[in-house]
């Protein structure tokens, strides 16, 4: 992994961008501070995506643009310290993903402009004032309601699935969308003719009682919310549920990707991209205030066919003639 997998932690930021100072003095270059709410490994296509826009627009790092990244690796307690020290260190414009960081950041300051990426709800979250003028020093790229995410994960689930009634769900109780997420898949689940029976983790010990708590209930199948904790143990999840042979949905394609069943959700490596083009806006001379909010353009449902063979599901084939991607 390259230098932007080095996470940061107090000091780090005033440290980085000085010996970026010390490379260019003249003419100074802005310095960006980005909040990644997820591990460095899974956040690598997200940030690759961003990166390789920067150089697009023209912006090298270490030469026309400085950039501290932290990753949080799902534990916001440390944000809003990391957030006075990027500020303290100088920081031209804050990139944060996520809604609960974004919260955090856009708390911290009302001055510096802040690009989020990936946020539930901006105007309910505190974020903007509206999508279409934000009215504030913040701007960025919004999503779907965890609502719409849920329903459509049951449906497509049951859809895979017509004899699931019985599905387990797995979410971080610390996150206030995910608890929306589990309340409207309950919502939806008796038009569906399903059971939905909730497992709480926020920490990896919550995390591996849960998994071992799902094995033993043995549902049919498995809804893994979206979540940056949850998200950054792609590896351990997909492990757990094959060897316990449970078809599983996920909100990110990196879980089908690495085994697991299939996934539905906006794509992030995408929303990444047009963020640093918000950056990019910001540092010609926008002002957040005036910039829309985006919403998502791609949304994706990734099937992992291979997967499917080895558990023993024939995907119906109107589903997979309507999935994004197939992998065989």
């Amino acid at each position: 992994m390259r230098r932007r997998d080095v996470i940061i932690h107090l000091g780090g930021a005033a440290a980085a961008w000085s010996l970026a100072a010390r490379a260019q003095e003249r003419p100074r270059i802005p310095k960006i501070g980005i909040i990644i709410p997820r591990s460095a490994l899974a956040a690598i296509d997200n940030v690759t995506a961003f990166e390789d826009c920067l150089r697009q627009h023209g912006y090298i790092e270490g030469q026309s643009i400085a950039i501290v990244w932290h990753y949080a690796d799902g534990n916001y307690d440390l944000l809003a310290a990391v957030v006075d020290e990027m500020l303290s260190a100088g920081a031209t414009l804050l990139v944060v993903g996520g809604t609960t960081p974004a919260a955090i950041v856009n708390r911290a300051t009302s001055a510096t402009p802040i690009v989020f990426v990936g946020v539930t709800d901006p105007i309910g979250a505190g974020v903007a004032q509206s999508l279409a003028r934000p009215g504030g020093n913040a701007t960025g790229l919004a999503t779907a309601h965890e609502e719409a995410y849920a329903r459509k994960s049951v449906e497509l689930l049951k859809e895979a699935l017509p004899w699931a009634s019985h599905i387990a769900l797995l979410y971080n109780v610390a996150n206030p969308f995910n608890v929306n997420f589990l309340r409207e898949a309950e919502r939806v689940a008796p038009s569906l003719m399903v059971r939905i029976d909730p497992f709480e983790a926020r920490t990896p010990q919550e995390l591996e009682n849960a998994l071992s708590a799902i094995s033993g209930k043995r549902p049919h199948a498995v809804i893994v919310a979206t979540d940056p904790f949850l998200a950054g143990r792609v590896k351990e999840i997909v492990t757990a549920t094959t060897q316990h042979r449970l078809p599983a949905m996920f909100g990110f394609r990196e879980y089908p990707l690495a085994g697991g069943l299939m996934s539905y959700g906006a794509n992030l490596p995408d929303m990444y991209r047009r963020a640093a083009m918000h950056v990019d806006r910001i540092l010609k001379g926008g002002k957040p205030a005036d910039v829309p909010i985006e919403l998502p353009t791609k949304f994706e449902t990734v099937i992992n066919l291979k997967t499917a063979k080895t558990l023993g599901i024939e995907m119906p084939p109107s589903l997979l003639v309507r999935a994004d991607e197939v992998i065989e």
